[in-house]
Protein backbone atom coordinates (compact mmCIF):
# COMPACT_ATOMS: atom_id res chain seq x y z
CA UNK A 1 0.00 0.00 0.00
CA UNK A 2 1.24 3.36 -1.39
CA UNK A 3 1.51 6.64 1.29
CA UNK A 4 -1.84 8.03 -0.30
CA UNK A 5 -3.87 5.06 0.16
CA UNK A 6 -2.30 4.60 3.87
CA UNK A 7 -3.12 8.39 4.22
CA UNK A 8 -6.26 8.17 3.09
CA UNK A 9 -6.74 5.19 5.80
CA UNK A 10 -5.22 6.37 8.35
CA UNK A 11 -7.54 9.29 7.85
CA UNK A 12 -10.59 7.74 7.92
CA UNK A 13 -12.20 8.78 11.28
CA UNK A 14 -11.55 11.98 10.13
CA UNK A 15 -13.35 11.30 6.85
CA UNK A 16 -16.50 10.38 8.45
CA UNK A 17 -16.15 13.21 10.93
CA UNK A 18 -16.31 15.40 8.00
CA UNK A 19 -16.27 13.63 4.72
CA UNK A 20 -20.30 14.18 4.20
CA UNK A 21 -20.28 18.31 5.01
CA UNK A 22 -17.52 18.54 2.63
CA UNK A 23 -19.28 16.62 -0.10
CA UNK A 24 -22.28 18.62 0.24
CA UNK A 25 -20.39 21.70 0.77
CA UNK A 26 -18.51 21.23 -2.86
CA UNK A 27 -22.10 20.49 -4.69
CA UNK A 28 -23.30 23.96 -3.65
CA UNK A 29 -23.00 27.27 -4.85
CA UNK A 30 -19.90 29.23 -3.61
CA UNK A 31 -21.34 31.55 -1.79
CA UNK A 32 -20.74 33.38 1.91
CA UNK A 33 -22.97 30.38 3.27
CA UNK A 34 -20.58 28.11 1.77
CA UNK A 35 -17.18 29.37 3.40
CA UNK A 36 -19.05 29.64 6.49
CA UNK A 37 -19.80 26.44 6.58
CA UNK A 38 -16.43 25.13 5.59
CA UNK A 39 -14.89 27.09 8.56
CA UNK A 40 -17.03 25.14 10.92
CA UNK A 41 -16.27 22.06 9.35
CA UNK A 42 -12.25 22.29 8.77
CA UNK A 43 -13.09 23.27 12.98
CA UNK A 44 -14.83 19.61 13.75
CA UNK A 45 -11.65 18.09 12.44
CA UNK A 46 -9.35 20.36 15.02
CA UNK A 47 -7.58 22.55 11.86
CA UNK A 48 -7.82 25.39 14.98
CA UNK A 49 -9.85 28.39 15.07
CA UNK A 50 -6.96 30.60 13.90
CA UNK A 51 -5.22 28.02 11.03
CA UNK A 52 -8.99 27.47 9.80
CA UNK A 53 -9.32 31.29 9.51
CA UNK A 54 -6.10 31.74 7.47
CA UNK A 55 -7.03 28.66 5.27
CA UNK A 56 -10.75 29.82 4.38
CA UNK A 57 -9.08 33.06 3.39
CA UNK A 58 -6.37 32.05 1.63
CA UNK A 59 -8.98 30.04 -0.92
CA UNK A 60 -11.63 33.34 -1.06
CA UNK A 61 -8.57 35.14 -2.03
CA UNK A 62 -7.49 32.72 -4.67
CA UNK A 63 -11.25 31.65 -5.96
CA UNK A 64 -11.51 35.18 -6.44
CA UNK A 65 -8.00 35.76 -8.34
CA UNK A 66 -8.90 32.76 -10.58
CA UNK A 67 -12.49 33.61 -11.35
CA UNK A 68 -13.83 30.65 -9.97
CA UNK A 69 -17.92 30.59 -9.22
CA UNK A 70 -18.35 27.20 -8.51
CA UNK A 71 -17.67 25.50 -5.24
CA UNK A 72 -16.51 22.27 -6.90
CA UNK A 73 -14.14 24.04 -8.53
CA UNK A 74 -12.78 25.51 -5.07
CA UNK A 75 -11.89 21.99 -4.28
CA UNK A 76 -8.79 21.15 -5.56
CA UNK A 77 -7.48 25.04 -4.60
CA UNK A 78 -7.92 23.90 -1.07
CA UNK A 79 -6.46 20.88 -1.39
CA UNK A 80 -3.38 23.06 -2.57
CA UNK A 81 -3.99 25.90 -0.06
CA UNK A 82 -3.45 22.75 2.47
CA UNK A 83 -0.66 21.26 0.98
CA UNK A 84 1.24 24.64 0.71
CA UNK A 85 0.63 25.48 4.37
CA UNK A 86 1.51 21.89 5.54
CA UNK A 87 5.34 22.34 3.45
CA UNK A 88 7.35 24.17 6.42
CA UNK A 89 10.62 23.49 7.48
CA UNK A 90 13.33 20.75 6.09
CA UNK A 91 11.10 17.06 5.23
CA UNK A 92 12.88 14.31 6.73
CA UNK A 93 16.01 13.39 9.23
CA UNK A 94 19.31 16.28 7.92
CA UNK A 95 21.88 13.53 9.62
CA UNK A 96 24.72 14.58 7.53
CA UNK A 97 27.14 14.44 9.50
CA UNK A 98 28.06 11.00 11.21
CA UNK A 99 26.78 9.86 13.98
CA UNK A 100 23.39 11.65 13.80
CA UNK A 101 21.66 12.02 17.00
CA UNK A 102 17.91 12.16 16.72
CA UNK A 103 16.31 13.36 20.44
CA UNK A 104 12.94 11.59 20.76
CA UNK A 105 10.63 13.77 23.76
CA UNK A 106 7.12 13.70 24.13
CA UNK A 107 4.58 12.79 27.09
CA UNK A 108 4.21 9.29 28.54
CA UNK A 109 1.85 7.51 26.42
CA UNK A 110 2.31 8.77 22.61
CA UNK A 111 4.28 5.76 21.54
CA UNK A 112 7.41 7.48 21.78
CA UNK A 113 9.67 4.01 22.23
CA UNK A 114 7.05 2.25 19.67
CA UNK A 115 8.10 5.37 16.82
CA UNK A 116 11.54 4.80 17.99
CA UNK A 117 11.86 1.25 16.88
CA UNK A 118 9.89 1.60 13.47
CA UNK A 119 12.49 4.69 12.72
CA UNK A 120 15.31 2.36 13.32
CA UNK A 121 13.72 -0.53 11.46
CA UNK A 122 13.04 1.66 8.07
CA UNK A 123 16.61 3.34 8.46
CA UNK A 124 18.41 0.12 9.03
CA UNK A 125 16.06 -1.06 5.58
CA UNK A 126 17.23 2.09 4.14
CA UNK A 127 21.42 0.79 4.60
CA UNK A 128 22.15 2.66 7.57
CA UNK A 129 23.31 1.53 10.95
CA UNK A 130 21.51 2.89 13.70
CA UNK A 131 22.31 2.19 17.70
CA UNK A 132 19.46 2.84 20.40
CA UNK A 133 19.82 4.38 23.38
CA UNK A 134 17.92 3.77 26.32
CA UNK A 135 17.65 6.98 28.07
CA UNK A 136 14.27 6.74 30.08
CA UNK A 137 16.10 5.37 32.80
CA UNK A 138 12.77 6.68 35.14
CA UNK A 139 9.97 4.72 33.68
CA UNK A 140 9.80 0.91 34.46
CA UNK A 141 10.69 -1.64 31.63
CA UNK A 142 10.99 1.57 29.20
CA UNK A 143 14.60 -0.32 28.35
CA UNK A 144 12.90 -3.39 28.22
CA UNK A 145 10.15 -2.23 25.51
CA UNK A 146 13.15 -0.77 23.90
CA UNK A 147 15.06 -3.98 23.56
CA UNK A 148 12.61 -5.65 22.38
CA UNK A 149 12.12 -3.22 19.50
CA UNK A 150 15.98 -3.29 18.57
CA UNK A 151 15.71 -7.15 18.69
CA UNK A 152 12.83 -6.33 15.56
CA UNK A 153 14.62 -4.25 13.80
CA UNK A 154 18.05 -5.83 14.62
CA UNK A 155 19.66 -3.08 15.54
CA UNK A 156 22.27 -2.47 18.58
CA UNK A 157 20.54 -0.66 21.57
CA UNK A 158 23.05 1.02 24.71
CA UNK A 159 21.00 0.62 28.38
CA UNK A 160 21.57 1.26 31.77
CA UNK A 161 19.66 -0.13 34.90
CA UNK A 162 16.49 1.96 35.71
CA UNK A 163 17.01 4.55 37.78
CA UNK A 164 20.45 5.44 35.84
CA UNK A 165 21.43 9.23 34.76
CA UNK A 166 19.70 9.61 31.01
CA UNK A 167 22.75 11.73 30.31
CA UNK A 168 25.43 8.69 31.08
CA UNK A 169 23.55 6.46 28.91
CA UNK A 170 23.49 8.97 25.93
CA UNK A 171 27.73 9.14 27.03
CA UNK A 172 27.79 5.38 26.74
CA UNK A 173 25.50 5.44 22.96
CA UNK A 174 27.81 7.80 21.66
CA UNK A 175 31.23 6.63 22.16
CA UNK A 176 29.66 3.25 21.27
CA UNK A 177 28.18 4.83 18.12
CA UNK A 178 31.74 6.23 16.87
CA UNK A 179 33.63 2.72 17.61
CA UNK A 180 31.14 1.00 15.58
CA UNK A 181 30.83 3.44 13.16
CA UNK A 182 27.19 4.24 13.38
CA UNK A 183 25.38 6.65 10.98
CA UNK A 184 22.72 7.41 13.86
CA UNK A 185 22.04 6.96 17.32
CA UNK A 186 18.13 7.36 18.08
CA UNK A 187 17.60 8.39 22.08
CA UNK A 188 14.90 7.59 24.09
CA UNK A 189 13.87 10.27 26.57
CA UNK A 190 11.74 10.40 29.82
CA UNK A 191 8.17 11.28 29.12
CA UNK A 192 7.48 12.51 32.74
CA UNK A 193 9.71 13.54 35.91
CA UNK A 194 8.32 15.06 39.46
CA UNK A 195 7.59 18.31 37.19
CA UNK A 196 8.41 19.96 34.22
CA UNK A 197 11.66 21.91 35.25
CA UNK A 198 12.95 18.33 36.06
CA UNK A 199 12.01 16.69 32.94
CA UNK A 200 13.43 20.02 31.20
CA UNK A 201 16.65 19.75 33.05
CA UNK A 202 17.60 16.45 32.08
CA UNK A 203 16.51 17.09 28.34
CA UNK A 204 19.42 20.15 28.81
CA UNK A 205 21.80 17.47 30.52
CA UNK A 206 21.43 15.42 27.24
CA UNK A 207 21.96 18.13 24.68
CA UNK A 208 25.13 19.10 26.67
CA UNK A 209 26.65 15.95 26.75
CA UNK A 210 25.71 15.32 22.99
CA UNK A 211 27.19 18.97 22.30
CA UNK A 212 30.42 18.18 24.61
CA UNK A 213 30.98 14.47 22.81
CA UNK A 214 29.76 14.73 19.68
CA UNK A 215 29.98 19.18 18.73
CA UNK A 216 29.72 18.35 14.67
CA UNK A 217 27.27 15.56 14.71
CA UNK A 218 23.81 16.70 12.59
CA UNK A 219 21.06 16.78 15.23
CA UNK A 220 17.34 16.19 15.53
CA UNK A 221 14.95 17.17 18.22
CA UNK A 222 11.75 15.78 17.63
CA UNK A 223 8.76 16.00 19.38
CA UNK A 224 6.42 12.69 19.39
CA UNK A 225 2.33 13.64 19.76
CA UNK A 226 -1.02 11.72 19.70
CA UNK A 227 -3.10 13.37 17.11
CA UNK A 228 -5.75 11.80 19.20
CA UNK A 229 -5.22 14.77 21.46
CA UNK A 230 -6.14 17.33 19.45
CA UNK A 231 -5.38 20.71 20.38
CA UNK A 232 -4.08 19.69 24.01
CA UNK A 233 -1.27 18.04 21.64
CA UNK A 234 -0.57 21.76 20.48
CA UNK A 235 -0.30 23.07 23.91
CA UNK A 236 2.39 20.01 24.68
CA UNK A 237 4.27 21.21 21.41
CA UNK A 238 4.15 24.72 22.40
CA UNK A 239 6.00 24.29 25.44
CA UNK A 240 8.25 21.38 24.47
CA UNK A 241 9.19 23.80 20.92
CA UNK A 242 9.74 26.63 24.26
CA UNK A 243 11.95 24.66 26.12
CA UNK A 244 13.40 21.95 23.76
CA UNK A 245 14.24 23.71 20.44
CA UNK A 246 12.02 21.19 18.71
CA UNK A 247 12.54 20.19 14.90
CA UNK A 248 10.21 18.63 14.10
CA UNK A 249 7.02 16.70 14.99
CA UNK A 250 5.97 12.73 14.74
CA UNK A 251 2.57 12.36 14.86
CA UNK A 252 0.96 9.20 16.09
CA UNK A 253 -2.22 7.19 16.04
CA UNK A 254 -3.34 9.42 13.34
CA UNK A 255 -5.38 6.13 12.03
CA UNK A 256 -7.53 6.18 15.41
CA UNK A 257 -8.47 10.36 15.77
CA UNK A 258 -11.47 12.00 14.15
CA UNK A 259 -9.16 15.15 13.94
CA UNK A 260 -6.42 14.83 11.78
CA UNK A 261 -6.49 18.38 11.15
CA UNK A 262 -4.39 19.10 14.33
CA UNK A 263 -1.60 18.50 11.55
CA UNK A 264 -2.26 21.71 10.04
CA UNK A 265 -2.54 23.50 13.24
CA UNK A 266 1.17 22.26 14.40
CA UNK A 267 3.01 23.38 11.28
CA UNK A 268 0.57 26.57 10.57
CA UNK A 269 0.80 28.18 14.17
CA UNK A 270 4.55 26.40 15.47
CA UNK A 271 6.24 26.62 11.73
CA UNK A 272 7.42 23.15 12.75
CA UNK A 273 7.53 20.42 9.89
CA UNK A 274 5.66 16.73 10.81
CA UNK A 275 8.49 14.67 9.66
CA UNK A 276 6.80 11.44 10.24
CA UNK A 277 3.12 10.20 10.64
CA UNK A 278 1.81 7.07 12.78
CA UNK A 279 -1.16 5.43 10.73
CA UNK A 280 -1.21 1.97 12.28
CA UNK A 281 -0.09 -0.91 14.32
CA UNK A 282 2.73 -2.09 11.77
CA UNK A 283 6.77 -2.00 11.60
CA UNK A 284 6.28 -0.20 8.05
CA UNK A 285 3.35 1.94 9.37
CA UNK A 286 5.36 4.99 10.70
CA UNK A 287 6.02 7.16 6.88
CA UNK A 288 7.75 9.97 5.98
CA UNK A 289 4.83 12.79 5.84
CA UNK A 290 4.07 14.14 2.12
CA UNK A 291 2.34 17.44 2.54
CA UNK A 292 0.55 17.18 -0.69
CA UNK A 293 -0.83 13.69 -0.34
CA UNK A 294 -2.07 14.24 2.81
CA UNK A 295 -4.04 17.22 1.57
CA UNK A 296 -5.16 14.87 -1.22
CA UNK A 297 -6.34 12.35 1.67
CA UNK A 298 -8.47 14.81 3.71
CA UNK A 299 -10.22 16.74 1.41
Amino acid sequence: MGFFEKIKAGLTRTKENIGHSLDNLFAGELTDDFYDELEETLILADMGVDTTMEVVDTLRRRTREAKIKDAQGARALLQDVIAQMLTVGEPGLALSQKPGVVLFIGVNGVGKTTTIGKLAARMKGEGQKVLLAAADTFRAAAADQLTIWAERAGVDIVKQHEGADPASVVFDALAAARARGCDAVLVDTAGRLHNKQNLMNELGKISRIIDRECPNSSRETLLVLDATTGQNGLIQAKQFQETAGLTGIVLTKLDGTAKGGIVLAIAHELGLPVKYIGVGEGVDDLMPFDPAAFARALI
